[in-house]
């Protein structure tokens, strides 16, 4: 591994999921896409995430993001996620962090009260609408990539907890999705060890159990989180639901999770339980909110598939110059079960092994 050098992070957060971006001192980054671009860096220089995001340096409940050129005409930047075992494609509440460090930083122009941007993330182009006062981001509202289900009423067997019904929903990342209530668990933050301790049984059983493939792309991954659904409820006319994501190695999402809540849409349209255009507010562990839509229908390979829209606000809480000395005896992190629990794949390579036994 090459040493990381120096490098410049806006430390940020979005409904109290934290996404730190890398603005500075990444150096070259080859590929023609961004996706292209994740590949290398998860290939090449896997040292930067490990550094990022890793103690001393990070903590398990960190992400980071990676800004990069972008070669597609049609956007202004690219942005690489990356979170504690793995590089996503996508990331809604890192794009939130990502699009307001832009703006209010200075790196793309903000225009009160609304800036118009396209991003290009590894999934492909990301529109967001950003609402914008005294030069602050007040609010942001992507377009995601379409969400679908892969699997509806599958049931696994957990060890510990014999035969359960799930789902497993794409939202720019693969989720396994569970009603709480089947399980008799609160998301509160009270349960929240329980929570991820059950969720990374439930998910090690789906990946073995439920392989999926994302159509026309191998290197895409599997299923790679959990999410918990709580019941659905109309809160002032409004549907609202609580939910929480579990990351693994094994802790919660802090915020409501936009990739989580895209695959959410996807599988509330195929159950019959929303409409397009209709709003749908969801909540974290945590009590932070997004509001969330169908835009349109639309088809991803052989798959009915919905567009999701999801809004939410993200804030600058830091600035840090990263750097490592030559006699750091941790120039590229370090990680112990005390906080990280399970430390046995923590270099981002579960979903290259997912992909090679795919294509085998």
């Amino acid at each position: 591994m090459s040493a990381i050098g120096e490098l410049e992070i806006v430390d940020c957060h979005a409904a109290g999921e934290v996404g730190r971006v890398v603005v500075g001192g990444l150096g070259e980054v080859p590929g023609e896409t961004v996706f292209d671009k994740k590949l290398w860096i998860e290939r090449h220089r896997d040292e930067i995430r490990r550094a990022v995001l890793f103690e001393p340096r990070g903590a398990v409940w960190h992400n980071a993001n990676l800004i990069v050129p972008s070669n597609h005409p049609e956007a202004s930047m690219g942005y690489i996620v990356m979170e504690s075992t793995e590089y996503p494609a996508m990331s809604g509440s890192n794009t939130m962090c990502v699009a307001t460090v832009l703006l209010e930083e200075g790196i793309l122009p903000m225009v009160e009260p609304v800036t118009e941007l396209t991003l290009e993330s590894p999934a492909g182009l990301i529109r967001v609408r950003c609402e914008c006062a005294d030069g602050k981001v007040t609010s942001v509202r992507f377009v995601n990539q379409p969400a679908f289900v892969y699997h509806r009423d599958a049931v696994i067997e957990v060890p510990g907890l014999g035969s359960l019904r799930v789902d497993v929903s794409f939202g720019g990342m693969t989720f396994v999705m569970v009603d709480a209530v089947d399980l008799g668990v609160a998301i509160e933050p009270g349960e929240a060890r329980e929570l991820c301790e059950l969720g990374e049984r439930i998910k090690r059983a789906a990946i073995e159990q439920l392989p999926v493939s994302y159509p026309g792309n191998p290197d895409m991954p599997g299923i790679t989180n959990l999410q918990f659904m709580g019941p659905l409820e109309r809160v002032d006319g409004v549907l609202t639901a609580r939910n929480t994501v579990v990351v693994s190695p094994g802790r919660c999402d802090r915020s409501p999770c936009g990739t989580g809540s895209s695959a959410r849409l996807a599988l509330m349209h195929a159950r019959g339980d929303l409409r397009v255009g209709e709003p749908f507010v969801h909540r974290s562990i945590t009590g932070s909110a997004f509001t969330c839509e169908i835009e349109g229908l639309t088809t991803v390979g052989g798959y009915d598939a919905v567009v999701p829209a999801i809004a939410g606000q993200a804030w600058i809480y830091g600035r840090t110059r990263t750097v490592t000395h030559p006699t750091d005896p941790y120039p590229h992190g370090f990680a112990l079960s005390d906080t990280w629990f399970d430390v046995s794949n923590l270099r981002g390579e579960r979903w290259q092994q997912i992909a090679e036994t795919r294509r085998a």
